[in-house]
C-alpha cells in the first residue's frame, strides 16, 4: 500500500469529514485526497473568512478546489472581535483557533459530519503552535500528524498528485507577522498584505515575510533573493511609505521561520 493509500485508508476511519481549509500545502493535499478517498457526499473543505486571511491566498484555494471538485464552503469568522485575540500575545493563535474550530464543529454537528480535520503535520507538533490546544479541545483530528507525515512527505505526495501546492512557499495567517504586543488591526494586516504582494510583483519568489513593528517594517526574504530587493530598493523604500510605515529595513539574516519569537524576552530559569 503506498503513502497515499494509506492516507485515504485512514481518512476513510473518520466517517464523514470536515476540513480547515486554507489552500496551503498540507491542507491542499487533504482536501483532495479527502474528496478521492470519501466522494462529494462524505467530505466537506470549509474556508475561515477574515481580515487576516489574505485575498491571494484565497484566490489560490478557491482555484484548486475547483480544478480538484473539492465541495467547499466558505464561512466568515470573527477572531477580530476578540480582544484576546486583538491584545495579540504570543498564544495568539489559540483565540483564532477556537474561533475557528467552534464554527466548523458546528458546521459539522448542523450538517451530520462526524469528523474535523486539520492539516497539522508531524513537523508542526514540535514548534510554538498554541492553536494546538484549540483543535485539541474541539477533538479535531490530524491525519497527517497521527501518520507521521513531516513536511517533506506532504510535499512529495502533493507533487505525484500534481498539486500546484506542492512547493509553495509556507502561508500563516497575516496576524503572525505583527510584533507581538502590538494590536492585530485590519490596517495592519493589510499593510502587511499588500507590501507582501509589492514584493511579490517585483520578482521575490519562494519564502517571505513583512514584519510589522508599528511604525516599521522588517523584510525577511530567502537569501537567493536578497540581491533583488537591494537593486530594487528605492522603489520598495518608496512602497512601504506609501503604506504608511515611517521606516522599512532589510533583515540580513533573511527569512527564518519564527522571526517574531526570537524578540521576546527570554524567561528566567
Amino acid at each position: 500500500m503506498s503513502d497515499l493509500d494509506g492516507l485515504r485508508a485512514h481518512l476513510l476511519d473518520y466517517g464523514r469529514v470536515v476540513l480547515g481549509y486554507s489552500g496551503g500545502v498540507d491542507s491542499a493535499l487533504l482536501a483532495v485526497v479527502g474528496r478521492q478517498a470519501l466522494g462529494a457526499e462524505r467530505f466537506l473543505a470549509v474556508i475561515g473568512r477574515s481580515a487576516s486571511y489574505p485575498e491571494a491566498q484565497w484566490r489560490s484555494a478557491v482555484d484548486l478546489a475547483r480544478r480538484f471538485d473539492v465541495p467547499l464552503l466558505e464561512v466568515d469568522t470573527a477572531e477580530l472581535a476578540d480582544p484576546h485575540y486583538l491584545a495579540n500575545a504570543p498564544d495568539r493563535c489559540y483565540f483564532c483557533k477556537r474561533e475557528l474550530w467552534m464554527r466548523l464543529s458546528g458546521i459539522a454537528v448542523a450538517r451530520g459530519f462526524d469528523t474535523v480535520i486539520d492539516g497539522t503535520n508531524a513537523d508542526d507538533t514540535a514548534e510554538h503552535r498554541p492553536g494546538l490546544r484549540a483543535a485539541d479541545e474541539r477533538r479535531v483530528r490530524s491525519p497527517l500528524a497521527e501518520l507521521g507525515w513531516s513536511k517533506a512527505h506532504v510535499r512529495e505526495a502533493s507533487r505525484r498528485l500534481g498539486l500546484p501546492t506542492w512547493d509553495a512557499p509556507a502561508a500563516p495567517c497575516l496576524s503572525s507577522r505583527v510584533a507581538y504586543g502590538l494590536a492585530i488591526t485590519p490596517a495592519r494586516l493589510l499593510q502587511v498584505e499588500e507590501g507582501e504582494a509589492y514584493l511579490r510583483k517585483i520578482g521575490i519568489e519562494g519564502d517571505l515575510r513583512v514584519r510589522h513593528h508599528g511604525d516599521h517594517a522588517r523584510i525577511e526574504v530567502a537569501p537567493a533573493a536578497m540581491d533583488l530587493v537591494r537593486r530594487e530598493w528605492d522603489a520598495v523604500a518608496l512602497r512601504f511609505r506609501a503604506l504608511g510605515f515611517a521606516e522599512v529595513e532589510l533583515d540580513p539574516a533573511g527569512y527564518r521561520r519564527g522571526g517574531l519569537l526570537a524578540l521576546l524576552p527570554s524567561s528566567p530559569g
